[in-house]
């Protein structure tokens, strides 16, 4: 008897609150954030864990082929396997 009594109440309670103007506001207000928000130029967590790693390995890259650049211009650099067949940029040595 006494859950029952409790059950009731609980949806009274909840009945009231979903059709009080407070759930409307809360609506209304969800609704202008997530416009507010839509027109940011945002990006998921996802995205900028992505790009940030996208980063990282374009920065390591970077560094090698600074430290490379570095090591040719010192003329210290051996030949390299890059299929480089002492041609000049155009290819048409003569």
């Amino acid at each position: 008897m006494e859950t029952r009594f409790l059950d009731e109440l609980n949806k009274k309670v909840s009945d009231l609150i979903a059709a009080s103007p407070a759930k409307d506001v809360e609506k209304n207000l969800r609704a202008l954030m997530s416009s507010a928000f839509s027109r940011l130029d945002l990006v998921t967590r996802e995205e900028f864990d992505i790009q940030q790693e996208v980063l990282r390995r374009a920065r390591e890259k970077l560094d090698q082929m600074e430290a490379r650049v570095a090591e040719l211009e010192r003329g210290k650099a051996g030949p390299q396997d890059s299929g480089d067949t002492g041609s000049d940029i155009t290819g048409l040595r003569q």
